[in-house]
């Protein structure tokens, strides 16, 4: 039996943090836009701050597919890269006012942690507790 050192057991804890954290904020984004706003009510919000109102069309469903894959930790550097232009794309539209999301119209400080824990995934990857984890151990034995 081997034992891991528990600077990488602590890291692989932290990919699944910062996995399971963006993922879930994924998904509830993504069903936010398909469920209560609607994707022609998301198409007319996305034309109403000069994005063009088909992305709303892919941008949900880029949301709630790339969180799923975070949360289960399947190929989640590919999916926090794939999810970092939807990211930055809200950091855009949130930057002009002001720092904190409560301001009007929401400040950019939470799009900006998104982003960051995008590229924190991305940096990680899935770590040991994921689904790809368990699936090639799997297939090694």
């Amino acid at each position: 039996m081997t034992t891991t050192p528990l600077h990488f057991q602590r890291a692989d804890l932290a990919a699944l943090v910062l996995r399971a954290a963006l993922g879930i904020v994924l998904i509830a984004h993504g069903m936010l836009k398909l469920f209560v706003f609607t994707l022609p009510g998301t198409a007319g919000f996305f034309e109403s701050v000069g994005f063009p109102g088909w992305a709303a069309y892919g941008v949900a469903p880029l949301e709630v597919i790339t969180g799923v894959l975070l949360v289960v930790g399947y190929q989640a550097a590919w999916a926090a890269l794939l999810s970092l232009p939807v990211l930055l794309g809200a950091l855009f539209v949130h930057v002009g006012n002001g720092w904190l999301f409560t301001n009007a119209k929401g400040g950019w400080e939470f799009p900006a942690v998104l982003v960051l824990l995008a590229v924190g995934v991305a940096l990680l990857g899935d770590g040991a507790y994921s689904l790809r984890k368990q699936l090639l151990q799997a297939r090694q034995t």
